[in-house]
């Protein structure tokens, strides 16, 4: 092993940057080379890349986003896309490569493994947190934090207008996220893409709380659960409030990430360089408890992060 080269993909996460930097130090501190490829996949495919060095990933610790930079790439997912980007890596002599990411981008490195004898590992990054085989992603805990600051601000306004405000947080899928913003922020009514909502139980609620003198109330939203606006109307027409609606949208991608999500990008570093100077590949890094492990790329792609569904009746449970 003596040369790597890191690459950011898919939507970013507070924190890349973080590992950015360890990663580099890390592989330098063992005497590596150091590539970092431009603009995610399309970087890979055009052969756009700087060399890094201890230097280059100073003062980026507590800055949000990537300065690799990110971006969707189509051709990425075309075999001769592939192809360019195997024949880009074999020509710069890359030993291994570190994709931080989510669950598409590990995907899209499983794809790119069957055409590189480079090892490649992955860094899970992502505020939906849904890749299997980590309890928390690089990012993940930065949303949530940022997202909790926003509702709290506007529970404000809830209590002292006495209206229903719905919150929609990012999460197509999933609702890792919506999940544990909904049940730190207190909200009465948590939805996710996993657990198909009754209309009727959700005016029940409101007028059972109206009628406990309870007549503000938060109701977190995923993305993904479909038409918050139409709900919104729906609740608005079947009980006696006022509703608001407040999407969050990109805000949760960015920020100075938390000590948290620094603190993962580090330990994740430390495992993604310790499995390449073992000669290790085709592996996603994780946290399980408290420990630092990793699971082969297949099984992370294959198999389904089960969301915590324990967690929404203690939520439920506490919003009486």
């Amino acid at each position: 092993m003596k040369k790597v080269a890191i690459v950011t993909s898919g939507g970013d996460a507070p924190g890349m940057n973080a590992a950015i930097r360890a990663l580099t130090r890390l592989a330098i501190s063992n005497g590596l080379k150091v590539l970092g490829f431009i603009r995610g996949w399309e970087g890979i495919i055009r052969n756009n890349y700087v060399e890094l060095d201890s230097r280059a990933v100073g003062g980026i610790l507590h800055l949000g986003g990537t300065i690799l930079k990110t971006t969707r790439c189509k051709e990425f997912r075309t075999e001769e896309g592939l192809r360019k980007a195997a024949d880009n890596l074999m020509k710069d002599d890359v030993d291994g490569l570190i994709v931080i990411g989510g669950d598409g981008s590990a995907r899209g490195a499983r794809e790119l493994s069957k055409y590189v004898d480079s090892k490649i590992i992955v860094l899970p990054a992502s505020i939906d947190n849904d890749l299997y085989g980590t309890d928390e992603s690089i990012g993940f805990d930065t949303a949530v934090n940022t997202a909790l600051v926003e509702i709290n601000k506007i529970r404000d306004t809830a209590i002292s207008y006495e209206r229903t405000f719905l919150v929609e947080v990012m999460g197509r899928r999933r609702g890792f996220l919506a999940l544990e913003v909904g049940l730190t922020a207190g909200a009465e009514i948590i939805l996710v893409p996993e657990v198909k909502y009754d209309r009727e139980r959700i005016y029940e609620i409101l007028r059972r709380n109206a009628a406990k003198g309870k007549r503000s109330s938060i109701i977190v939203v995923a993305e993904g659960v479909g038409d918050t606006w139409k709900l919104a109307e729906d609740i608005r027409k079947n009980v006696e409030t006022e509703v608001r609606v407040s999407v969050l949208g990109y805000v949760q991608r960015g920020g100075n990430p938390t000590a948290r999500s620094r603190l993962l990008a580090a330990l994740f570093s430390q495992k993604a360089i310790e499995l390449l100077l073992d000669g290790v590949g085709g592996r996603v890094v994780g946290i399980r408890g408290n420990e630092i492990t990793s699971i082969s790329l297949d099984e992370a792609c294959e198999k389904v992060k089960p969301l915590n569904l324990d967690l929404l009746k203690l939520a439920e449970r506490l919003a009486i």
